[in-house]
């Protein structure tokens, strides 16, 4: 577990990070922590991460990490109470609280639960285009909406060679 000074003190130790800035080294210990993490000490270690003294660094690594596990669980059984445990430890943090919640607007699509052209047409740039590139979207009425207001021609074009002919 990466404690709030373990982050910090002994970094130069690290074998191969040995150079750079300590806010680096702390960076790639906590990508490598919140790999190998297991699921019951998953929202103890993020905690600790967001506690870091750098929060611009301490949310890159979680957002690295939300992006891992969200793929990983996002059709699967496990991800709402996944989702239900990271959302307090994220807090307020604007950034990361956005993406938590357009992960699982981009589940809702995927699976064909309710979602709103609304949502999907105020989601981030990011969103958007996940959700016209991603096999796991197939909702005709979510590929049409992108294809035709989507936000940049690019999620335009990709969710219009998703959707095939419009007859």
């Amino acid at each position: 577990m990466i404690g709030s000074q373990e982050g910090r003190e002994g970094d130069e130790g690290d074998e191969g990070e040995s150079e750079g800035p300590p806010e680096h080294r702390r960076y790639a210990r906590y990508l490598r922590a919140l790999e190998g993490v297991g699921e019951a000490e998953e929202a103890e270690l993020v905690a600790a991460v967001l506690r870091d003294e750098d929060a611009v660094m301490a949310e890159s690594a979680v957002n690295r990490h939300l992006e891992r596990r969200a793929a990983e669980l996002l059709t699967g059984p496990r991800f709402p109470a996944w989702a239900a445990m990271m959302a307090p430890v994220i807090g307020d943090r604007a950034f990361l609280a956005r993406r938590l919640r357009e992960w699982t607007l981009l589940r809702s699509v995927a699976l064909g639960e309710p979602w709103t052209g609304e949502e999907l047409l105020a989601a981030s740039d990011w969103f958007q285009r996940t959700a016209a590139a991603a096999e796991v979207v197939t909702s005709p009425a979510a590929l049409g909406l992108l294809a035709e207001h989507g936000r940049t021609r690019r999620v335009r074009n990709a969710a219009g060679r998703r959707q095939g002919p419009v007859p």
